[in-house]
């Protein structure tokens, strides 16, 4: 079996864009994979395409040399866009490789460990803020819609749910994003009364009405700084997190915040390879370590979840794309011993169904990890292709 051809697919998924690869063999076989360029990851597609003639003539199902490969190629700029397409590259052969043997690709890393994946509603509130009218969904203007789609939520039989700051103004419920330049405040990152007040009004609304035993996480990425991030951390003492999740590159800073917070810390959703993360834990700075196998390709991102195991660190995925990306973090869930739990957006694009044969089988709050050979999700060409990028 050889690589005969490699393509990339790029679909409108309302707010941002999906994109897919697709590698095809002598034998038949198609490899599929999902990537995201639509979270700081501009230019993706053409380091992909760069490395693709790499590919012709291997044999997809020596992963792992290939990989090797592809990370001595790149190794004088380690890291970042050249990680993430070699994740996607991966990820691509592992299906190949799960389909030619006929197994899941969690039994290529001696997997299932478990079939059934708890999972977290993810951006709870934030999409309905920004995108109510493109979704069909009733829209978020105060913290009462917030708590009526809290209890949406756990009607629908998840068990936890993380969401993001949004404070009240005088307009409503909004975004509050500057770490990302999309909201006031950057580039200075700073942290004011009246947003504390606001983060723990929000998180009280949400906690009422959820109760005391269902899981609820608050995801404040890069929009402070340590000092911003400290004030934060003590103003949600009250909600009883099950996390407080924060981006940050400077491992001791993080270990400063965990030292003190009142509720356990999770981070590392934006590093790349084990070398990105080994500070983290030697800091002993998350309680979870967020591991993107998007990012990473799922045979690092065990590796990674490997040396957590060392520091009695558990993992979590981060996932928050499209239907074949949450069969991926599935395996990875399924074949780690030391797994906390998974990340899915159930908001979306109302058409994002049509891009895969198949949508997560959810029950009960969990995921039922595919067990066809491969992912267990295949992408549907036709409907990719009939709605191209708008911009």
């Amino acid at each position: 079996m050889k690589i005969e051809h490699v393509e990339i697919l790029r679909a409108d998924a309302g707010w941002r864009m999906f994109s897919y690869l697709k590698i095809a063999t002598s034998d038949g076989i198609i490899g599929w994979s999902e990537f995201n360029e639509s979270f700081g990851s501009t230019g993706l597609a053409d380091v992909i395409n760069g490395l693709a003639p790499v590919l012709i003539g291997k044999d997809p199902r020596r992963f792992e040399a290939i990989t090797q490969y592809l990370h001595v190629l790149t190794r004088q700029s380690r890291g970042g866009i050249n990680q993430q397409a070699i994740a996607a590259i991966e990820n691509a052969l592992l299906d190949i490789a799960g389909k030619a043997l006929g197994v899941p690709v969690c039994a290529l890393f001696g997997g299932p460990i478990r079939e059934r994946i708890p999972l977290y509603w993810s951006h709870f509130g934030t999409y309905r803020v920004r995108s109510a009218t493109l979704m069909g969904v009733p829209p978020i203007k105060n913290y009462d819609d917030l708590a009526r789609h809290a209890e949406e939520v756990k009607a629908r039989g998840f068990r936890a749910l993380k969401t993001n700051i949004l404070p009240m103004t005088e307009r409503g419920v909004e975004s509050f994003t500057p770490g990302f330049a999309r909201s006031p405040g950057w580039p200075e990152l700073n942290w004011n009364n009246r947003l504390i007040s606001g983060v723990s009004q929000q998180l009280q609304a949400i906690r009422a009405v959820i109760g005391d035993e269902m899981g609820l996480m608050l995801d404040v990425n890069f929009h402070f700084k340590t000092e911003g991030f400290r004030r934060i951390a003590a103003a949600v003492a009250p909600a009883n997190l099950t996390w407080l999740e924060i981006d940050t590159h400077d491992a001791p800073s993080l270990a400063l915040i965990r030292r003190d917070a009142p509720c356990a810390i999770a981070s590392c959703e934006t590093l790349h390879g084990r070398r990105e993360f080994r500070p983290f834990f030697e800091t002993y700075a998350t309680d979870v370590a967020i591991v993107d196998v998007v990012w990473n390709g799922l045979a690092e991102s065990l590796k990674i979840a490997a040396m957590a195991d060392v520091y009695e660190t558990n993992v979590a995925p981060h996932n928050f794309y499209g239907h074949l990306c949450s069969a991926i973090s599935a395996h990875f869930s399924a074949a780690v011993p030391n797994f906390r739990v998974m990340e899915i957006d159930i908001d979306s694009a109302p058409w994002r169904d049509e891009f895969y044969d198949s949508a997560p089988l959810i029950e009960n709050g969990d995921m039922v990890l595919p067990m066809k050979p491969g992912w267990g999700v295949g992408v549907n060409e036709k409907a990719v292709r009939a709605r191209p990028p708008q911009g």
